[in-house]
């Protein structure tokens, strides 16, 4: 062989191997179905910019004392809890305190409704005040949810059987609470004696994605907003530290997220495990299908999802009752978690699970034997399936 068609040879099979080496060496790119994070379908070029402008806000902008931190706070920035918009860690657990029953927190004079567990230099943290009930809340996933905030009132309410008039055990009940003065009804908002449907958060004591968003800046990272001028420290009313803009362009990012999507649906056991989730009841719930009303923007605007839950209030026994409750809700009343998204939690949680509102169980299946209350009929029911059924419906469950 000559010796130019030896070095061609050489520098050939040189980058042979340097591509199947690169090949093994660079991280694999995950699918759509294994990502939480990322914009809904048919957002205009503006749209998508705005978003865009949202995410920046919400996952890049770090909060601190020269921006307006604290001076008490529980994080730094939105992110910092829900780590790639996933669940958060029992590290970004919040506890809230100072309500026991529907006649409001007594607290708020005192720091509640959220413990501020973090400080500037120069400043104390807060400490949970003497006879004040607490609970501990895991951040959840915050993708999907302008799905789930534009389930119109009137399917809450047909959803709703405070009295068990259907006799299946179980009695979910919407959460009615006051509203913020900054907020604006939606136009189809059913109200009773001055209060509102409520749907977000442990307890379905927020109203909307706004308020939520409105008020994370403010408890959680201490920055105020001409929305809620308060200073969390001194209690009194203080300049915005955050302007209007930003915070339409983070409502506009949790709105515009993509809902989580099942993986390996075709899968027999998985198709199986369904199957079984149906039958012992589990969907009395964990409602696999929910629906949309109109929205300006298209790919949120009259859709079918599934996102398992019914937004409801349901009584889960005295297991998980922590004395401490929002709104109307019972201290042993949580609003059904939706199960999408939940086979990727570990994801986000340092490679375990940490579920149920405080994140104490650590499987799946702790998560169902902790089910109590109205829940408890089909928790028996799951125990009665056979090995390999409860082995497929757990499968279902992570394929979610």
């Amino acid at each position: 062989m000559k010796f130019n068609q030896l070095l061609i040879y050489l520098i050939i099979v040189f980058f042979v191997v340097m591509v199947a080496s690169c090949d093994k060496l660079m991280p694999k790119t995950l699918s759509e179905d294994q990502i939480l994070d990322g914009p809904i379908s048919e957002l205009t070029n503006a749209q998508l910019g705005q978003h865009l402008k949202g995410d920046i806000a919400f996952n890049d902008q770090i909060f601190t004392a020269e921006t307006g931190l604290g001076p008490v706070f529980v994080a730094t920035s939105c992110g910092s809890c829900h780590a790639a918009d996933g669940k958060g860690h029992p590290f970004t657990t919040l506890t809230r305190f100072g309500q026991t029953d529907s006649t409001g927190n007594k607290f708020l004079h005192l720091g509640g409704p959220l413990l501020q567990n973090r400080a500037l230099p120069g400043f104390e943290p807060e400490k949970i005040p003497s006879g004040a009930s607490y609970a501990k809340f895991t951040p959840p996933i915050v993708t999907g949810l302008g799905f789930l905030e534009l389930v119109s009132d009137e399917d809450l309410l047909a959803m709703a059987d405070p009295n068990d008039s259907d006799g299946d055990g179980i009695s979910g009940v919407v959460n009615w609470n006051v509203i913020p003065s900054y907020i604006s009804p939606r136009l189809d908002a059913v109200s009773q004696n001055g209060k509102y449907i409520c749907r977000f958060g442990k307890k379905a004591s927020v109203y909307d994605l706004f308020q939520q968003t409105v008020t994370a800046y403010n408890q959680d990272i201490g920055i105020a907003s001409i929305f809620n001028p308060l200073d969390v420290y001194s209690l009194l009313k203080t300049e915005p530290e955050v302007n209007v803009n930003t915070i339409n362009e983070v409502v506009f990012y949790l709105q515009t997220l993509k809902a989580p999507m099942q993986r390996n649906q075709n899968d027999e056991e998985i198709q199986r495990g369904r199957i079984r989730f149906n039958e012992i009841g589990c969907t009395g719930c964990h409602k696999p299908a929910l629906k949309t009303g109109s929205s300006y923007i298209p790919g949120l605007s009259n859709r079918k999802f599934h996102p398992f839950t019914d937004l409801l209030l349901h009584d889960m026994g005295s297991g998980l009752d922590d004395g401490y409750t929002e709104g109307s809700a019972k201290t042993s009343e949580w609003r059904t978690a939706p199960l999408w998204g939940l086979g990727l939690a570990p994801n986000s949680q340092g490679g375990q699970y940490f579920l149920l509102h405080d994140g104490r169980a650590k499987t799946i299946e702790d998560a169902i034997a902790l089910h109590g209350g109205e829940a408890s009929g089909r928790r028996a029911k799951y125990y009665q399936l056979s090995e390999s059924d409860r082995l497929a419906l757990l499968s279902f469950l992570k394929s979610l």
